[in-house]
């Protein structure tokens, strides 16, 4: 299935039905009145996020999703049926924005969250609504409200444990093939990897997920390359592993490349958790792997670890160092949570007081 993390979708939810002006006609009742029905109401546009999705191909070919109108009212005081909701399924990680792109309007981050994007209209009222000792034979009746519709954007933004940045070809692919079962595209050319893949890491009985991210060159939070439509899927990281490739004849310049990048970009990402790695070190002879390494650490100002691939030199160690940063980062959170959990009990969430869901 091939990878998409934006989607321009227009959405319209269904409109309500009309009241409807009715009499009763029944031959041996004199003075019937009025009976008409109220209209039924509209259908919303939901967005829930599940569990089973990793992309948002569906929507490039589904660009519309309406909801079903409600039906009109009838006589005998029949109320029109409801219309049907439109349920739009995105991955977990999926952000909704405006038409503009500059408002998240929700974020789904957990399995089952849902949000109404588009309400539907409420049914208009029968005669029978107007009936009154004053007005015994109303002629009136209410039309159906007007649906609502605009134009919305999808982005997914992966939620992984840890992402792997570097240049293109500094081997995040090859990394990712050899301490998980993900089979990503290999070669020894820039850009091998033109979306991100994810991938599962064990150390131990941990076991956790690793996001490998297209190479970030010189202007990415501009655009350049391929850009930074894929930074934000780092933004979600619990730490990230900085390769490094230890064939390049400057290896401090194509760290700081990268960590420039990072900060111009911001939302986070240059103080999270960061493990830099010389990767390819099966290709240099052991002292000039060293040499660069401490010119590494030296700009750096952190640890340095001498990792290859190919030949898996390193890697366990990596991989318990990096599985002991995510759970002392899930344990922050878990006592952030309970903290919040505490000071908030006792009064209600602001979603629960506005009676929940998002209106334009």
């Amino acid at each position: 299935m091939k990878f998409l993390d934006q989607a321009k979708v227009y959405i319209r939810s269904g409109r309500g039905g009309h009241g409807c002006v009715s009499f009763r006609r029944e031959k041996f009742i004199e003075y019937g009145g009025p009976n008409g029905g109220n209209g039924g109401r509209g259908g919303d546009v939901v967005a829930e996020a599940v569990a089973n999705l990793n992309t948002l191909i569906d929507y490039r070919y589904q660009q519309h999703i309406r909801a079903k109108n409600g039906r009109p009212g009838m006589g005998r005081d029949m109320t029109g049926a409801n219309g049907a909701d439109a349920l739009i399924k995105v991955p977990i990680g999926t952000q909704i924005l405006d038409e503009a792109r500059d408002q998240v309007l929700a974020d789904l981050t957990e399995a089952g969250q849902r949000v109404v994007l588009a309400h539907g209209g409420r049914g208009g009222r029968g005669n029978t609504a107007f009936k009154s000792s004053t007005n015994q034979a109303p002629r009136r009746a209410d039309p159906g409200e007007e649906a609502e519709e605009f134009t919305l954007w999808l982005r997914l933004k992966l939620i992984a444990d840890a992402g792997l940045i570097g240049l293109p070809n500094a081997g995040k692919s090859t990394f990712l093939a050899a301490v998980s079962r993900a089979r990503p595209k290999i070669a020894d050319y820039p850009f091998t990897t033109l979306h991100p893949n994810l991938g599962v890491a064990h150390s131990g009985d941990r076991e956790f997920v690793l996001a490998d991210i297209p190479g970030l060159i010189e202007g990415a939070h501009d655009g350049a390359g391929l850009g930074d439509r894929f930074l934000g899927h780092v933004e979600r990281c619990r730490a990230l592993v900085h390769l490094v490739d230890g064939t390049a004849e400057d290896v401090v310049a194509d760290y700081r490349t990268v960590r420039r990048e990072l900060e111009a970009y911001d939302a986070g990402l240059p103080a999270k958790p960061e493990l830099v790695c010389l990767n390819k070190c099966d290709a240099l002879a052991a002292e000039l792997a060293a040499e660069r390494a401490a010119e590494l650490q030296a700009a750096a100002a952190t640890p340095v670890r001498l990792i290859s691939g190919v030949a898996g030199s390193g890697l366990p160690a990596l991989l318990t160092e990096l599985a002991a940063l995510i759970a002392e980062d899930e344990a922050a959170e878990r006592a952030d949570t309970g903290e919040e959990a505490e000071a908030g009990s006792g009064a209600g969430s602001g979603a629960e007081a506005a009676g929940g869901g998002w209106r334009p």
